[in-house]
Order: C-alpha cells, then structure tokens, then sequence
C-alpha cells in the first residue's frame, strides 16, 4: 500500500478540487509522492475529456472585470461552471476563473467562441486552458457564457446566494456620468429583480405577439366580456412589461418609484445592463 497520510489525501483534495476516489487512486498510483498524484490526475482527466462531454455542469461562479477603453469603461462578466459545489468554492476553480477571465479581458474577447481562443500562457488557448484543469479538477467545466458592456461608466454588483460558495449572481450596469451616482443601485436591482430589457423597443416582437396572443386567450377563458377584451389585454401587457422591463420595474430600494424614474431624476440614463445568475 502506499505510504500517505489522511493529510496528504485532504492537502491534495484542496490543491486540485478533484474527488476523494480519485486523489486516493492517484496517490496510490505515485505511491505517495502528491506531485506525481497532481501528474496523474492531470493525465487521466485528460483522457476523460470526452467521458464528461454528456455530464451537467450547473455550479460555478460569476466573475468580472472593469477597466478603462472604449466609451469610456469596458465591463467584462462571465460565467464558469463545475459540477459541484465542492469544486466550485475551490481554490483551484476560483484560480482558474480569474486566469480565464484575465486571458479574456486581455483577448478583447466579444463572444465566448472568441474567448475559449484567447491565449493563457504557454501556448495554450482557454479550451485547452479549461480541458487541462477540467482533468486535474476530475469534473467537467465550462466556460458557459460572457458579457461585455461598454459606457462612460460601468459598475458592477456580485451577490452570493450561500455564504460558502463564491458569487452567484453577477450584474454590470453601464450609464453615462449623471446616472453613475445610481448605477450600482440600479445594479444591485437588477441582481433581485432580473429584467430581460432595457426597454419596450428591446423586446422581440414575436415574444410581443406571444404574450398578447396569451393574455386574449386568458381573458377569453375567463368569460371576460367582449367589449372590455381590448382594455383588458392592454392591461395584462403592461403587466408584462413593468415586470421584464427594467426601467418600469418598481425600484427594489422604494417600490413607490419605478428604475425609470429614479434614473430620470440625475438626469443621466442607463445604456445597458448584464445579469448572470449560475445556472439559471
């Protein structure tokens, strides 16, 4: 049997994420020595690449950057997801979304295909990065989707739904100068309340027609009189809207008010907003 300890099993867990099967198998296989375990996870987590292709990955954590370009402020916000909990509040994970995040923001990166290209070091490109550390992690993991939001200003808002896990929902709001001093509350709104839109011209007409085709179809199966129908549905719409879109969305801080008018009231405006919850 090889010769290590409950604390070289743990030290590796917490060095590589990966699963308390696999570190003991590993360790057995470098007979004790935890940097050939760290080898060996490595390589055989290579060779399950495409074993964990069919796998769920929805834990993971949001991450963001901000810094000076464009307009005046780029904001970058991505998503990175695990299979566990127990990887996703990791070192190692966290590690790995920065080391991404940073290759990203340096890439210039618009879309995620253009980031899973970017360049990390060593020659490697963040898929290559991702399917490396995936290996010696032992889960799958995925780079599911970014966000890029460039204004005069752009904050950003992390919130985490479990103390113990790293950030789960992530927001970047991006106003000009007058609306800056509202913009981080307006984002952490965002964070609680998800609005799809930042205004009624953003919304898909077809998801338009469908929520009116459903609204007349509501009405009629409630008996509603024909007469009142138009009203009635004109009712139920803006129903919809003042719970997708955001500056109609009663403010999280004064329901009184609406995002609209707290906006309105610097002067200034909010140009456009990401939110990211994991998994969601």
């Amino acid at each position: 049997m090889a010769n290590y300890t409950v604390a070289d099993i743990q030290a590796l867990r917490e060095r590589t994420g990966a699963g308390m099967l696999d570190v003991k198998k590993a360790l057995d296989e470098a007979e004790g020595d935890v940097d050939k375990a760290v080898d060996v996870l490595r390589v055989k987590g290579l060779k399950g690449v495409s074993k964990r292709e069919g796998r769920s990955a929805s834990e993971g954590l949001v991450i963001t950057h901000i810094a000076a370009g464009g307009a005046g402020q780029v904001g970058t916000l991505i998503e990175i997801n695990s299979e566990t909990d127990f990887v996703a509040k990791s070192g190692k994970f966290v590690t790995l979304a920065e080391a991404i995040l940073k290759a990203v923001v340096d890439a210039g990166a618009a879309d995620v295909d253009g980031a899973l290209a970017a360049p990390v070091a060593d020659g490697k490109t963040v898929k290559e990065f991702i399917d490396e550390n995936a290996g010696v992690l032992g889960e799958k993991i995925v780079l599911r989707r970014m966000a890029r939001v460039e204004a005069p200003v752009v904050v950003d808002y992390l919130h985490k739904t479990n103390k113990d896990l790293p950030a789960q929902v992530g927001v970047l709001v991006g106003s000009d100068d007058k609306a800056s001093e509202v913009a981080r509350d307006i984002a952490m709104h965002i964070a609680a309340y998800s609005p799809l839109y930042l205004s009624r011209d953003e919304v898909p007409a077809d998801v338009v027609d469908n929520e009116r085709r459903v609204a007349e179809e509501t009405s009629r199966n409630e008996g509603k009189p024909e007469a009142a129908l138009p009203k009635i549905i004109e009712g139920r719409m803006n129903g919809f809207f003042k719970e997708n879109v955001l500056p109609e969305q009663a403010f999280a801080k004064d329901p009184k008010t609406t995002v609209g008018k707290v906006v309105a009231a610097t002067g200034g405006e909010v140009v456009a907003f990401a939110r990211f919850r994991v998994g969601a």
